[in-house]
């Protein structure tokens, strides 16, 4: 016994779980970090020690500081410096008014209110045009009083590359606010409550019909359950809360969200709120409030939990106690999983994120703090729930928020250069990577906008398509390591598609490459972080390049169709030495005006994403309504229509043209993604990033993209099975009912074994094996595969 040797044992105490988050996920207490887009300004409060630290995120822009005294005195000597700028950059913004950016009215105001003369104006310039990106500048405020930090930018021609860009500005505060225990961000407006629910509580309050109610997630990653009462029926000792199912089966959405599913309902369908705002987008609004019952089962009696804690809140209100709540669990991350279980993990709500919510009627209202402490419903670290409401005058938009990256701040949604004269035709919006787009016009639908593609002419509004500007002397080096084609072939004044991979071989964005100049190029794509990508890319290799993003000062329009050149020709006035319409090939630019040499300022592409003949006009969205008008004024007699997303989806899909998150992925290489076109592997003379695994690729595949004719008028979706017997041997990825072939048809990646044009398949509904519909492998693109009509 004493001669058995001791066991091997792990050595040392534990170590903590590893989990990677985003840098600005937890807030620290008096640390602030403020997003000044390019062509915008913001006013906050100064204290005596505050240290200010400013990053010139993308490169090359200025920045302007104008410190003041708490009496609107303007002095430099606040950050310790000297005045070396009179402002000029921040003043030329406010005379041409919000054109020049966001937000500028309300500065004007708080300008105004704290009788600041910007005559007088000392500022202080910091940064250059010629600023590499990441750089910093730091100061301390020496005083209490007031900042105006501006990003200046004046609108940026269509043809020019001088965007304006972001500053970001970390503020760390010498004496922190308080609001109870922690920061928290400043109002939406004046509020008429403010209301903290503390945690592991809960309580109620009032809203009249109008009034807005602003429910905030004060540390982050913390659920409330809200529900509330038609207060006029509570009078009348009806008591008919908020319904959660009424509210799903009316909106046909799992939880209520701006826009065209906004509503949430009591059990008589009588609408109680909307939702106006979201900053998190991910909710619950299946399992109950936490009861007392979810904690005796587990082996916790005596739990506080958030339905005894409304119990206790509503009482004053006459409301009777209840078992277990059912609520609207906001910030709540839960989902049903393939097998039907309800599955949760830790909230997506960050410091200060928020839901906005607008009263429908007279409602009483209740909020808890939930106390669920035995699992990762509140990240493992309960904390406080702020509410606040407003007047119902408030100018609130409806919005969601955006996170370019991880790491960025939330950007709520924008409306386009022709949301005005595009929303005169239809109410039909949906969000799309931050911006609202129509899905379809009121007095056409998706069919006819359809047909007036193919037959004649649309408009459609492709603002948010991200814009790079890719300049200096390194510029074409960078983009020939990033983008998979040859850019050395590129001409001036042409246009190339490419793909842009990662290292692995999987694709991060497709775009379309403008060469403007011998050192400049504009690059556009569907996603933020290629941008982010490309820099760097840059910062590794240490290019001399900027790229800054250009997607706020450049709208566009696209008109395709085959009377699109007509429309074009009559609007689009060329200098003699810009390609007139006439002249400009496929893939080319020109630069030209709307109507002749005076009219807007435009760039115009032969370039689209239908199929069809057709051109793309890119602008600065101060002439955004000009530039509508006059597309319309020169097509009314040639059939034009407008356009939205779901008839821009059939053409595109007919046409075999790829879109991400559905016909590709990081895990999707160009070959498996139909558009191997782009890899020039045998021609392009430089290396590229990932050419040696799109090699292995090429050379090994695995999976082939192809088109499909299916054989029945069941709706088929991204993601359904395809089967050859029992065994899945490929996926569809965009499917639609073609009515120029009178059939449905699809895009799909298959295995290779079973790629072959002819080959048999059954595309499985259900769960793959109980229904099947009879499908066969065609050619990629099932309309016009020599693409001879855009190049007519």
């Amino acid at each position: 016994m004493l001669d058995t040797p001791y066991p091997n044992v792990f050595p040392g105490p534990p170590r903590p779980s590893r989990i990677l988050t985003p840098r600005d996920l937890e807030r620290h207490h008096g640390r602030e970090r403020h997003v000044i887009p390019g062509g915008a300004a913001l006013m906050l409060r100064l204290g005596a020690g505050d240290r200010l630290s400013l990053v010139n995120d993308e490169g090359g822009q200025i920045a302007e500081l104008i410190a003041t005294a708490s009496d609107g005195r303007i002095d430099a000597a606040i950050l310790g410096q000297a005045s070396n700028s009179g402002a000029e950059g921040l003043k030329a913004m406010l005379a041409l008014g919000d054109v020049a950016g966001e937000g500028l009215a309300r500065l004007r105001r708080g300008i105004a209110a704290k009788g600041i003369d910007l005559t007088r104006a000392g500022a202080i310039r910091v940064f250059a045009p010629d600023t590499g990106p990441g750089a910093r500048a730091e100061l301390t405020a020496l005083d209490d009083g007031w900042l105006i930090l501006a990003a200046p930018g004046l609108p940026m021609s269509p043809d020019a590359q001088d965007t304006a860009t972001p500053i970001t500005l970390h503020l760390h505060r010498a004496k922190p606010r308080e609001i109870g225990k922690f920061d928290l961000p400043d109002p939406l407006a004046d509020p008429i409550l403010d209301l903290r629910v503390k945690s592991a509580t809960a309580e109620s309050y009032f809203v009249k019909a109008g009034d807005y109610i602003q429910i905030l997630d004060v540390e982050g990653r913390q659920c409330t359950d809200f529900q509330c009462f038609d207060a006029r029926k509570l009078d009348r000792g009806i008591q008919h809360a908020l319904d959660v199912t009424t509210s799903r089966t009316l909106m046909g959405h799992a939880y209520s969200m701006p826009g065209l599913h906004s509503k949430y309902y009591d059990q008589d369908w009588v609408p109680l709120v909307e939702v106006v705002q979201d900053t998190v987008g991910r909710h619950d609004a299946f399992a109950m409030a936490c009861a007392s019952k979810y904690y005796d089962d587990i082996g916790y009696p005596g739990h506080a939990n958030c339905s005894d804690n409304f119990n206790g809140a509503l009482a004053k209100h006459g409301v009777d106690p209840r078992p277990g709540w059912m609520a609207v669990n906001l910030f709540f991350n839960t989902n049903i999983d393939a097998h039907g279980v309800l599955i949760s993990d830790e909230p997506w709500s960050r410091p200060g994120d928020y839901v906005l919510m607008r009263a429908l009627t007279d409602i009483v209202c209740v909020n808890s703090a939930c106390p669920d402490d035995t699992s990762p419903a509140n990240g493992w670290y309960l904390s406080d729930i702020h509410v606040r409401t407003y007047s119902g005058t408030e100018p609130f938009s409806r919005s969601i928020a955006y996170r370019p990256t991880p790491e960025s701040e939330p950007k709520m949604t924008k409306e386009t250069a022709f949301h005005a004269p595009i929303s005169a035709k239809t109410r039909n919006m949906v969000e799309y990577k931050g911006y609202w787009l129509p899905n379809t016009y009121s007095s056409n639908g998706a069919i006819e906008e359809y047909w007036a593609c193919r037959e004649k002419a649309v408009v459609l509004d492709l603002s948010p398509l991200r814009k790079f500007e890719v300049t200096g002397p390194d510029a074409e080096a960078l983009l020939q390591w990033c983008l998979t084609r040859d850019m050395k072939k590129l001409s001036v004044g042409q246009v190339v598609y490419s793909a842009m991979c990662y290292e692995h071989g999987g694709m991060i964005d497709d775009g379309t490459v403008f060469r403007l100049g011998k050192d400049q190029f504009r690059w556009i794509g569907g996603d933020d972080y290629s941008g982010v990508w490309l820099r760097e890319q840059a910062e590794k290799l240490g290019l001399k390049v900027m790229v800054r993003s250009s997607t706020d000062q450049l709208h566009n329009l696209a008109v395709q169709g085959p009377n699109s050149r007509e429309i074009m020709k009559r609007m689009i006035w060329t200098a003699p030495h810009q390609p007139t319409i006439e002249e400009l090939g496929w893939f080319r630019l020109t630069v030209g005006r709307i109507g002749g040499p005076n009219g807007a300022p435009v760039v115009v592409s032969r370039t689209g994403y239908t199929g069809e003949l057709g051109f793309e006009i890119f602008c600065h969205p101060k002439d955004g309504t000009a530039v509508y008008d006059a597309v319309w004024e020169n097509g009314a007699d040639q059939g034009l229509r407008p356009m939205g997303l779901a008839a821009l989806d059939m053409v595109r899909i007919e046409a075999g043209l790829i879109f991400a998150g559905y016909d590709f992925s990081d895990q999707t290489d160009p070959f498996e993604a139909g558009i191997g076109f782009t890899v020039p592997l045998k021609t392009k003379p430089d290396d590229f990033i990932g050419r040696e695994a799109l090699i292995r690729r090429k050379d090994n595949p695995l999976h082939k993209f192809v088109g499909l004719d299916i054989d029945a008028n069941v709706d088929v979706g991204h993601g359904d099975c395809l089967h050859i017997g029992r065994a899945q041997v490929g996926v569809v990825t965009s499917s639609m009912r073609s009515p120029l072939l009178g059939k449905n048809i699809a895009l799909a990646r298959v295995d290779v074994a079973h790629a072959a044009v002819g080959t048999a398949l059954e595309v499985g509904k259900l769960d793959g094996q109980q229904k099947r519909l009879p499908a066969v492998i065609v050619p990629l693109s099932h309309y016009d595969p020599k693409k001879t009509r855009p190049q007519s």
